[in-house]
């Protein structure tokens, strides 16, 4: 494509970061909003939430990379964006019945289209440009995302919380039921407005993506991705750095959703009112924005993808042993630059995972979109394990982000180069272009 094509691609595929972050990152505000609302007796139920929406991601992602097979990338995107609209006016019913299991099947068929959308623009900004520069352009995406991610949790926390810590000691004062129900159906409520208003612009914008000029790629006819092609193999389980990727990124996605969902719970285990721990989220994605500035500031002009990743699993150690021998607002500080240490993992994974799979990097690129069900199962760990007396809240959280973090710094240094041909340059530093 000409310039002009490519950059016009890329604001399309920016606004559908936007929108995935701005979905994405309500779950802090709704462990919250939910667990009052449905009246749930414990982290693990609340945790629930995460795990609805990421599961999603681990069923569906290869459904969606055959849907993309057989529609292409932009009615893929657009059928993607309808199913996520469709989750959002599935709230309305959610809310008027005060259903949990509603509400997550909701976050599930939301997390549903949001498999496609990822499995189509995470490949499809990757293969933009030149490989070795990927990181660069998937942290401009992450800027639009983490921005929506920033004002996300603000947003709905001020509409669904908005007085949620007298609504709480009211409930622990009223005797009669029928008060009790009439006081959380009004609270349910308010859920309704603000994902009307997301259901009709998800709507709109699938509608604007089909008759937008975004082209179509045919990746699978390109041959391979990196500079330097490898022989083509026979399947896609002859790539072990694809394979290790997919752990790389179920981890990752872990302590990404840990340092934003779950420290507003951890900011409660802390003793901090709802008030206050409601618009945690935001600082992580605050720090989150700063370090996708300097990913593109200095990928790969500075360092490689590479180094950037050992860097960030470096800070996130130490960060995470910060938040654990600290405690109050120091230990939330911690916990959210842990969004900073987390920035270029993802725009540096996935490059260094899907290069050199050629004609398999659909099927590959729908794999790391199934390991973000690391976001479903690793806050649930840390929920069970903050509810035993033995373990308490610090030392599950620290339990659950160190392993993951040495683990990422393994993929950086080694993992990212097995089974690739000798002497075979991965995706290294190179000239800047988007």
């Amino acid at each position: 494509m000409n310039k002009t094509k490519t950059q016009s691609a890329i604001y399309i595929i920016g606004m559908l970061f936007f929108i995935f972050g701005f979905v994405t990152w309500l779950n802090s505000t709704l462990i919250l909003y939910l667990r009052l609302v449905c009246e749930l007796k414990t982290d693990v139920q609340a945790f629930l939430v995460t795990f609805a929406f990421y599961m999603s991601y681990f069923l569906l992602s290869m459904p969606a990379a055959a849907v993309l097979k057989k529609t292409g990338f932009k009615k893929g995107m657009a059928y993607g964006l309808s199913i996520m609209g469709a989750g959002a006016f599935l709230f309305i019913p959610a809310a008027s019945q005060r259903s949990f299991p509603l509400f997550l099947t909701a976050l599930f068929i939301q997390g549903g289209g949001l498999s496609l959308l990822q499995t189509a623009s995470n490949p499809y900004i990757s293969i933009l440009g030149p490989i070795e520069s990927a990181a660069r352009r998937i942290s401009i995406m992450g800027i639009c995302n983490k921005m929506a991610g920033f004002l996300a949790p603000i947003i709905l926390g001020f509409v669904l919380l908005k007085g949620s810590d007298g609504i709480r000691q009211k409930l622990e004062t009223i005797q009669d039921p029928a008060a009790r129900a009439q006081l959380l159906n009004e609270l349910a409520s308010r859920v309704a407005p603000p994902y009307i208003v997301m259901g009709i612009v998800l709507f709109i914008v699938a509608f604007l993506i089909l008759r937008s000029g975004l082209p179509e790629i045919e990746m699978e006819s390109q041959g391979q991705t990196s500079k330097t092609p490898e022989p083509a193999r026979k399947n896609i389980f002859a790539y072990p750095h694809l394979l290790l990727g997919v752990l790389c990124i179920f981890l990752y996605v872990g302590v990404e959703v840990m340092a934003g969902d779950a420290i507003a719970v951890y900011g409660k285990s802390e003793g901090m009112s709802i008030a206050t721990t409601k618009n945690f989220g935001s600082l992580t994605l605050l720090a989150m924005l700063i370090g996708y500035v300097v990913g593109i500031a200095c990928i790969p002009r500075r360092f490689s993808q590479q180094m950037g990743l050992r860097v960030s699993a470096i800070l996130g150690l130490v960060f995470s042993a910060l938040a654990f021998l600290t405690t109050g607002y120091a230990a939330i500080l911690f916990i959210a630059l842990l969004g900073l240490a987390n920035a270029l993992m993802w725009p540096a994974i996935w490059p260094l995972a899907i290069d050199g799979l050629g004609k398999h990097i659909k099927t590959g690129s729908a794999m790391l979109v199934m390991g973000i069900a690391g976001g479903a199962v690793i806050p649930l760990i840390y929920a069970s394990l903050k509810g035993n007396p033995a373990i308490g809240n610090k030392l599950a959280f620290f339990c659950c982000m160190f392993p993951c973090y040495v683990y990422i710094i393994y993929y950086a240094v080694r993992g990212h180069m097995i089974g690739r041909v000798a002497n075979q340059p991965t995706v290294m530093a190179a000239r800047p272009e988007l």
